[in-house]
């Protein structure tokens, strides 16, 4: 499906993306339980990228390894490894 999607997106460069969704059929597609799913799982994987991303620039500013943890809501031990290595 992605490479239909991609041949499709280069043949018609002047179509917007709603209007390529549209033509595939992809409101559909989003309406899947399957869908929503996976872009869920990307919303929890975006936002854990996020935190880890913090995590140097919070202890370069005096914040503990506790705090950032606490702060970020995340476990304490992973920020200990990434603070580690």
């Amino acid at each position: 499906m992605i490479y239909i999607e991609t041949i499709v997106i280069y043949k018609f460069p002047e179509k917007t993306r709603e209007e390529i969704e549209e033509m595939l059929g992809l409101n559909d597609l989003k309406q899947t339980r399957f869908y929503q799913e996976a872009r869920d799982e990307g919303k929890i994987e975006g936002k854990l990228e996020a935190k880890l991303e913090l995590i140097p620039t919070l202890i370069k500013q005096g914040f503990t390894i506790e705090k950032t943890a606490s702060l970020l809501q995340i476990d304490i031990e992973l920020v200990k490894k990434l603070v580690s290595s």
